[in-house]
């Protein structure tokens, strides 16, 4: 028996134990309707993700080749959009997730207007944000369900194959999966990050990231002035976000820790050490110092400290902010890295200022000797220049070769090394190849177990609203829509170009049937302009 015959025979017994007060409701529209509707909590969906993401992670553990990769979505639509696209053309939604970016919620989704990626935005956008992605996904699971209902129908009444359609409705694979959660460096204190985490696995995600910046002095990742927090700061916050996990019964939710100390040289605080060598220690061991003989060296309002047995006096801002040694970044980030996965976190984020595998691979490498199965999150993010850096690149490798490069611009020359070109030269196909296989050989060389791009769709919005309207604005008028769009759409049989189904009108017939028979206005029939495509 399957599970949707199943399903129709317990509440058709349901139904006939209440006798003639339910002799309306047709028990296999109810079945529908509960198939439909397979996730009813938030929690329900961080569970079923959590359990997705876990068998990811073990799958990457023993084939590297078993990546998974998300895009960032600032809306549930967009978010939609991505997984019917990826069922469609993928014909499988496996290894696929959803990013959800705090850079993109400060920018499009705060009451105040566009903002910087700060954590000015309202906290409590980003779960409002994650419920209705998942409330975007579920609807997709309901058209698509609805659509082979209506092929079972017709199967049944014309003498079709029925049992393949039950079978696909059986093994219906759905459009919710895990989504990766921004709460930048956690809104406030621990207590505040943890109520805030509460509040985005009641919405549905299975994953939260978390990052090392002063909370009240967050930048974007991939801007200047990042100030770090001492790790005993940050694993509280971890701790936090575990805790929230718990409490809330998903126990193997992800955390995913992210140091930003690769770009930052500055410190708010200077933590106090309470036995030789212990975090602090090792955290205050980075900061840029001057040494001193005794008071007499030391001005007015100086703070003085004691480090491997000297006297010394860290180097202090204007603002307060004190500043670490040029050059130690990468040990910071190592450091960040063991730390954070030794006290509970799953995965790392290692923010770069360039997307190098060499680079990224020898960090990860270095916390491979102490935390072997380490793994990481990479931001491919749209902040680099992709295609400069990797023109650069294979410049670099091809001088170091001693290839001969007269033909090509100097290094110098971003301008140069960008224009259309060189597109065409042999070192930028190179660079092309690179780029192409860029997420193949980070999962292989440099641990990465997830590749996402922080704000794909902000891009690609503005993108296609500046092509769309040059041209309708213009001297293409109606053809710049017609060609550029709907026959796109219809040629690549997107769901989208009948948008009227896409946002629920013919489900809308299907249940005014359910519920009211042969009284039913509905939206659909000859009429409906929709049935031209």
């Amino acid at each position: 028996m399957t599970t949707y015959q199943r399903e129709t025979d317990t509440l058709a017994t349901l139904c006939q134990a209440q006798g003639k007060t339910w002799q309306a409701i047709n028990p296999e529209y109810a079945s529908r309707m509960r198939l439909q509707n397979r996730f009813r909590t938030g929690l329900e969906i961080a569970q079923f993700t959590a359990d997705i993401m876990r068998e990811d992670m073990a799958a990457y553990d023993a084939d590297t080749s078993q990546y998974t990769q998300s895009l960032g979505c600032w809306h549930g639509f967009t978010a939609q959009q991505m997984m019917m696209a990826i069922k469609r053309h993928q014909k499988t939604t496996k290894r696929s997730y959803v990013y959800l970016s705090g850079w993109m919620v400060a920018a499009l989704r705060s009451e105040f207007g566009p903002l910087p990626d700060q954590s000015m935005h309202e906290k409590t956008s980003v779960p409002a944000l994650i419920e209705e992605i998942y409330t975007f996904l579920k609807q997709a699971d309901a058209r698509e369900l609805d659509h082979l209902f209506k092929d079972l129908d017709n199967a049944k009444a014309t003498g079709g194959d029925v049992q393949t359609i039950l079978d696909k409705i059986d093994n219906f694979e759905s459009h919710v999966v895990p989504i990766i959660a921004d709460i930048d460096a956690g809104f406030g204190n621990e207590e505040a990050t943890y109520l805030l985490a509460k509040k985005m696995i009641e919405a549905g995600a299975c994953a939260i990231q978390i990052e090392n910046q002063v909370s009240d002095a967050k930048q974007c990742g991939h801007q200047a002035g990042k100030v770090t927090v001492p790790h005993e700061d940050f694993l509280a916050k971890i701790n936090a976000v575990r805790y929230a996990f718990l409490e809330l019964g998903i126990d193997n939710g992800i955390i995913v820790a992210r140091t930003d100390s690769l770009g930052a040289s500055l410190t708010q605080k200077v933590p106090v050490s309470q036995t030789p060598g212990d975090l602090a220690s090792q955290y205050n061991a980075f900061l840029e110092t001057t040494p001193i003989n005794g008071v007499e060296d030391l001005k007015e309002g100086d703070t003085a400290m004691k480090l491997n047995g000297q006297l010394c006096k860290p180097t202090r801002l204007d603002n307060g902010l004190f500043q670490f040694r040029e050059g130690t970044e990468k040990d910071r980030v190592v450091l960040d890295c063991i730390t954070s996965l030794q006290s509970g976190a799953d995965l790392l984020w290692i923010e770069t200022e360039k997307p190098h595998v060499k680079q990224i691979a020898e960090l990860v490498n270095r916390v491979k000797e102490q935390v072997p199965d380490a793994k990481l999150v990479y931001n491919n993010s749209p902040s680099f220049n992709w295609t400069l850096k990797f023109r650069e690149q294979v410049y670099q490798e091809w001088q170091e070769a001693g290839r001969d490069l007269s033909a090509y611009p100097s290094i110098d020359d971003n301008k140069a090394l960008m224009a259309p070109e060189m597109d065409a030269t042999e070192l930028a196909v190179a660079a092309d190849v690179l780029v192409q296989n860029f997420q193949r050989d980070g999962a292989r060389e440099a641990g990465i177990f997830h590749h996402l791009i922080t704000l794909p769709t902000y891009h690609t919005a503005a993108l296609s609203t500046d092509i769309l309207s040059e041209g309708y604005f213009g001297d293409l008028g109606m053809l710049a829509y017609v060609r550029d769009v709907q026959r796109q759409e219809i040629r690549r049989e997107q769901a989208s170009v009948k948008h009227q189904d896409l946002a629920g009108s013919n489900m809308g017939d299907t249940h005014k049937e359910y519920f009211s028979g042969e009284n039913a206005l509905k939206a659909g029939g000859e009429a409906n302009t929709m049935n031209q495509f």
